[in-house]
């Protein structure tokens, strides 16, 4: 691969990259950098969110100003506070090295006097937000007359904000011979009439398809009643107890709202609207950085300018109006060469939506179901189950286990991890006892129901436990390639992937299911058996198990799964969910 010394970069920004560890450019900047560094040139670049785009522009802008001038020479916008402090700190540690260069950032929501200061003092680059670069241009306050760049980062969300009139005003402002360096993940009508306005003959760089989604992201969707979004959002949390996730909302008041019935019910949730103070947004920002805050809420607006690498799903609480926003909400997972999963609650109305974003992203989205109260049952358990496994023993407890070990005496093993398990779980199991079915059958889930008809007699679908998972190293596009080139399947065989942190599950047609298990038994991966039978939830048919322990089903470990009867058929989810907070059981 081509490294960041082959791209022309100057000794002093080589120093700043091996500070940071960087070893290979990503794509973007491998593009993007040798291009801009050649010569003075117009440059529109089509990428994603999250795939270098800051390094692709900020390392050649720092090469080529210069540092002796306190002139302005560089301006760079982009659509948010957020965005605009996270470009302008990660322009100083690429400067890190070059003595002289004083990166501002102008935004809203701060003394302008004090950033008109920064400025006067000199400032070679600018990174502003459209709006307060406009007025402080209209004050006298900042000289952008003889910039030799203009950068527009993020221009399409910059333009779906409405910043159309105040980025051409902006432009007006700066001299016609500049470079103009456009950044965006899509191309919309909008950017393309800014290119050709502002622009002369711009190159063109494309990293994936144009106006595509990243391919690292799993598009999934699930069709539900219109009364059953909420219930539907809480299914999906608790199907997957480790979420790290941005759920987004159209309006402030649906924002709010969800928000507040999450954390009513138990979950660590926060909203990020327009109607926040800046302080109150800065403050839920930095707890959903810490994840102190699973699941934060927000509006396409207040999010832009999230740039959290680890975010595991994407929630489409409810979808945009507009194709090229939903690209920038799945933009904000599978970053940094992780994957991600971008989940969409629609009711059969909106299917139209679907098709026209699949059509739009080059994507094809997975029709999947609303998680059972048994499933999600199952999914707790096992995931109680590892944290059980995976908790140090404290110090203090030594002295006390005589007394513990008397009140203990005559209780076996097995019984004793039922016992321990139904403590936490029981008011759990019990709460999903009286839910009923959320799903809503669609065209493609009739398509899939007559796929998975009849997995007993091969040709249908199976679904699968497997014992690894996240804290093992996979991600849904690494585990299906192991299962598949392990039990050497083909592409399409491994399907509706879905990790956990130390387990996961997967479906494959029922066709394939010896040769599935057989592959599992006794298989070993770096001295560690990997378990795979099929799971016993209604999500997958019943059918032969597989793995080490073929020969048994280890009812009492599993702490007495098989013989928990969930209703299917039971009263709409409530909003109340429990007394205690669902961090006081899992």
């Amino acid at each position: 691969m081509t490294k960041f010394e082959a791209l022309g970069l100057q000794q002093s920004l080589l120093d700043a990259v091996a500070d940071m560890g960087f070893e290979t450019p990503s794509e973007v900047q491998e593009k993007a950098i040798p291009i801009l560094l050649q010569g003075e040139i117009d440059l529109v670049a089509l990428a994603q969110t999250g795939t270098g785009k800051t390094a692709a522009f900020g390392f050649p802008l720092i090469q080529k100003i210069e540092s002796a001038s306190r002139t302005t020479q560089g301006l760079i916008l982009s659509p948010t506070r957020e965005l605009c402090l996270q470009i302008t700190n990660e322009i100083q540690a690429y400067a890190k090295y070059e003595k002289g260069v004083n990166v501002v950032a102008i935004y809203g929501g701060a003394s302008i006097t004090e950033q008109s200061r920064q400025i006067k003092r000199g400032a070679q680059i600018v990174v502003a937000t459209p709006g307060r670069m406009k007025d402080m241009i209209g004050r006298g306050l900042v000289d952008i007359s003889k910039i030799d760049y203009c950068i527009l980062d993020e221009a399409d969300e910059m333009l779906n904000m409405g910043f159309y009139e105040d980025i051409k005003d902006i432009l007006s402002n700066t001299p016609k011979e500049k470079s103009t360096w456009l950044f965006s993940a899509t191309m919309p009508k909008e950017v393309a009439t800014i290119a050709k306005k502002f622009m002369h003959s711009p190159q063109e760089i494309t990293v994936g398809t144009k106006n595509s989604g990243a391919t690292t992201v799993q598009h999934e969707y699930y069709v539900v009643g219109g009364r059953d979004r909420y219930p539907a959002l809480k299914r999906l949390a608790d199907a997957h107890p480790d979420i790290f996730s941005v759920v987004f909302c159209r309006t402030k008041r649906d924002t709010q709202k969800v928000a507040e019935n999450l954390i009513e019910d138990g979950y660590n949730a926060g909203a990020l609207h327009g109607d926040l103070s800046q302080n109150q947004r800065d403050l839920v920002m930095n707890a959903f950085r810490k994840k102190q805050i699973q699941m934060l809420v927000a509006t396409d607006v207040a999010a832009r300018g999230i740039d959290v690498d680890d975010i595991t799903h994407v929630i489409n609480y409810q979808l945009p109006d507009e194709i090229e926003t939903y690209t920038h909400r799945s933009g904000r997972t599978g970053r940094a060469g992780k994957s991600g999963i971008s989940m969409v609650i629609v009711t059969r109305s909106e299917m139209r939506k679907i098709q026209a974003i699949e059509k739009k992203i080059k994507q094809q989205f997975i029709n999947k179901k609303i998680p059972t109260g048994p499933e999600i049952c199952e999914i707790q358990l096992y995931h109680l189950a590892n944290k059980i496994k995976d908790t140090e023993i404290a110090k203090d407890v030594e002295g006390y286990l005589p007394a513990v070990n008397d009140v203990l005496q005559g209780i076996d093993r097995d019984e004793l991890i039922q016992k321990i398990v139904s403590v936490e779980f029981t008011r759990f199991s019990n709460y999903y006892n009286k839910t009923k079915d959320l799903n809503t059958v669609d065209s493609r889930d009739r398509d899939n129901r007559k796929r998975e008809k009849g997995s007993m007699s091969g040709n249908g679908s199976v679904r699968y436990f497997i014992n690894v998972g996240e804290k093992d190293g996979y991600d849904w596009m690494s585990l299906k390639d192991f299962i598949r080139d392990t039990a050497s399947l083909g592409r399409e065989d491994i399907f509706r992937v879905d990790v956990k942190d130390s387990f996961s599950f997967f479906n494959s047609e029922a066709a394939v299911t010896d040769q599935i298990l057989n592959t599992f038994t006794e298989f070993k991966v770096d001295g560690r058996f990997v378990n795979v039978e099929v799971s016993k939830s209604p999500g997958g048919s019943s059918g032969k198990r597989g793995g080490r322990d073929k020969g048994r089903r280890r009812d009492k470990d599993r702490t007495g799964r098989r013989d928990r009867n969930f209703a299917k058929n039971s009263p709409k989810d409530s909003g109340k969910r429990r007394s205690k907070r669902r961090s006081d059981f899992f």
